[in-house]
């Protein structure tokens, strides 16, 4: 059983962020580091999955949609993927890095001090785009968890990035939120697991980092890009807002 699991989500091919991150002690000293998916569609790609295969095996890997979906067009199995920068990204992937994507597990699960066994899944645990939020209706939390198995008792996502804590079920439902692409506030957001869960968000040089990411991506509108969400433009109630039709709900909240 593992005492402590920093939870790193949605890092979206961001450097500064990451590395950031990494830098805490506690991510730093940390038995594991899950990656919860969407790892390398963004502006530094290569840089960002270089860094995180040189940690060897202290990394658990989740494969996110975002990851899926640069595997496919690299692959010909799709023409177009909905988010711009992707297509862009998936073309800097060397055959190592598509190798390790194609790779990874939807879900993987870990006995953890105070939160038993946790499953780690990147947008629901049968499915690695489908949304649900902290508002999210019991009837539909329900029904994504229709199958999992009942020794499960914690369920660590993230997908859209927003980060939050909920009972559902019986269940401790996490989403660390995005190192990345945060929605509704600046930072990097993580968790850190056992024995109990504590959302963690780490603070860094934007500017700087926008900087760094406009001289070092060749994606065009690059500083547009990471300006937007290094600086977290889009609002918590702008996400749910475009979220909450699809959890199967009527209107938005």
């Amino acid at each position: 059983m593992l005492k402590r699991v920093a939870v790193l989500s949605d890092v979206h091919g961001v450097l500064p962020a990451l590395e950031a991150v990494l830098a805490e002690p506690d991510v730093s000293t940390a038995d594991r580091i899950v990656l919860t998916g969407d790892i390398t569609a963004g502006p530094q790609p290569t840089q960002v999955l270089d860094l995180l295969t040189g940690l060897g095996d202290r990394v658990i890997w989740v494969s996110g949609n975002a990851d899926r979906e640069l595997l496919e067009f690299r692959r010909g199995q799709r023409d177009t993927i909905p988010d711009p920068i992707a297509p862009w990204a998936a073309s800097q992937l060397r055959q190592d890095h598509l190798d390790l994507l194609g790779s990874l597990p939807r879900s993987f699960s870990l006995s953890v001090n105070g939160l038993g066994e946790v499953l780690f899944c990147h947008a629901t645990p049968r499915d690695d785009e489908e949304v649900v939020l902290v508002d999210s209706s019991l009837d539909r939390w329900k029904e994504v968890f229709d199958g999992l198995d009942p020794g499960i008792r914690t369920v660590v996502c993230g997908h859209t990035h927003m980060p939050f804590v909920r009972l559902a079920h019986g269940r401790l439902v996490i989403n660390p939120g995005s190192i990345g692409m945060p929605y509704g506030r600046t930072g990097a957001h993580w968790a850190l697991l056992g024995p109990g869960v504590e959302l963690r968000s780490t603070n860094f040089d934007i500017q700087r980092a926008i900087t760094r990411i406009s001289e070092d991506s060749s994606y065009p509108g690059i500083t547009e890009w990471a300006d937007y969400f290094l600086h977290a433009r889009a609002s918590d109630a702008d996400a749910l807002a475009a979220f909450a039709p699809r959890d199967g709900r009527d209107h938005s909240p």
